[in-house]
């Protein structure tokens, strides 16, 4: 369930397809309507809200099926079933339900496959169907962790253009998510959208000529070079350099290619370029996901900070709001006027300088003009200021044992007001604790 979709207005593989013309279907869960509201010639959206109904909400996906399979006005089918993630969160991975739901999907898949291959024909394009998974599910019948069930899924490709390998089944490969986005916008003959942090997956391409492998490869690797550029300060220790080398070794095997240079040597520098060329992409794709994956604690914490000052102001001054004369004594003036108040600025000022030069990625308080920084500084310090006086006040209020002490008319002499007017922050109080009736020299700030 997502309750907030905006349109994504950011570059993306379906606005690079819209872009290219291709017409695109979608029968499925209703955020991908909200992401991409103005891409598809066709959709139609159910509603991921009720998680309790896992057989009307893929009958609305397959109900269209028939019809649009026989149709030739569409360039790209997306189908988002939501039966076995609704499964999923009521009765977990293991339930009864799951088996007659995967049979379900199996049908349908097949149905798909038949279809597609009906409509092959002598020099058509060959098609490619992808089945995927957003997201796996943990025991207990949730996903968005980091356990292994969780952030596993399976990607299947099925085409024509893929070679047979036999009946011998081999040990899937390991991908990325991100490295599906390169992928298909390669094989659809799009451009790779700017912020992705994939790298295509090679063995989709491997029955291409190697001139092909080696053009894919560069388009990822120019993609991902820009992006690195863009993203880190220290972009050349992030395989920025070995794709620098391979592309300059690509240009020297460009060369000799077009000279009609058809020798064994001419193969065997190409597979090391290609090589070259994968491990520049997989380095690249790996310091990108690192950077994204890297959390501005610093920020986090400071924004922890003001959230918990403003919860315990409004808690501590609820009592006072609540009573008959729903007045609030909050000391502002004196917690500004206060010399911990300039100390604490001086303090908060200090780490965040030295927090934003001493790291490499800055946060987002670096981002911020020193005008709304300092803003923030003296806010917290004011806050934190305000917040002791206020307890002070209340402390002294609820004195275990209240009289007036004759000499200054303090609420009385008992250690603990003694205490507490000491560390009252508009002035500086020293009290002697040996006499009945303590002397105090105020000086003022």
């Amino acid at each position: 369930m997502n309750l907030n979709s905006p349109a994504l207005l950011e570059d993306n593989l379906i606005w690079q397809a819209k872009t290219a013309g291709k017409r695109m279907v979608f029968y499925g869960d209703d955020t991908w309507v909200r992401l991409f509201p103005k891409h598809f010639m066709e959709y139609d959206g159910t509603t991921s809200f009720f998680v309790s109904d896992y057989t009307e909400v893929d009958n609305n996906v397959t109900r269209h099926l028939d019809g649009t399979l026989k149709r030739d006005d569409w360039d790209i089918l997306i189908l988002h079933y939501l039966g076995l993630d609704h499964i999923g969160h009521i009765s977990g991975p293991h339930s009864s339900l799951i088996q007659p739901k995967l049979l379900e999907m199996d049908d349908i898949l097949e149905k798909i496959h038949s279809a597609l291959i009906s409509k092959e024909a002598d020099g058509s394009l060959p098609y490619l169907l992808v089945l995927c998974g957003d997201h796996g599910m943990s025991e207990t019948g949730s996903h968005g962790g980091s356990s292994e069930p969780e952030v596993n899924t399976p990607l299947v490709l099925i085409s024509p253009a893929f070679k047979r390998k036999g009946t011998m089944i081999r040990t899937p490969g390991v991908v990325e998510q991100v490295d599906l986005t390169a992928t298909l916008a390669l094989g659809l003959g799009l451009p790779i959208s700017q912020n992705n942090v994939g790298h295509v997956i090679p063995g989709v391409f491997e029955e291409t000529t190697l001139r092909d492998q080696l053009r894919f490869l560069h388009l990822n690797g120019h993609q991902l070079s820009c992006l690195l550029k863009d993203s880190m300060s220290g972009y050349d220790k992030g395989g920025f350099e070995q794709f620098r080398v391979a592309e300059k070794a690509h240009g020297n095997w460009m060369k000799l290619y077009l000279e009609g240079n058809n020798s064994e040597v001419l193969s065997n520098i190409g597979k090391k370029v290609l090589k070259q060329y994968l491990e520049a992409l997989a380095a690249m794709s790996s310091a990108l996901s690192k950077q994204l994956g890297k959390y501005d604690m610093y920020s986090m914490i400071a924004g922890m900070v003001f959230v918990f000052q403003v919860s315990t102001f409004l808690l501590l001054a609820m009592p006072e709001a609540l009573s008959g004369e729903a007045a609030v004594d909050v000391p502002v003036l004196s917690s500004l006027l206060s010399l911990p108040f300039y100390l604490l600025c001086l303090l908060l000022a200090s780490v965040h300088v030295l927090v934003c030069t001493s790291t490499e990625s800055s946060c987002y308080f670096c981002s911020l003009s020193w005008g709304l920084v300092f803003a923030a500084v003296a806010f917290s310090s004011a806050m934190f200021c305000t917040l002791v006086s206020m307890t002070v006040l209340m402390g002294v209020q609820g004195c275990p044992r209240p009289r007036t002490c004759g000499c200054l008319q303090l609420p009385c002499s008992c250690w603990q007001c003694h205490v507490s007017l000491a560390t009252r922050w508009s002035t500086y109080v020293q009290v002697s604790f040996f006499s009945p009736c303590p002397s105090l020299t105020f000086l003022s700030l």
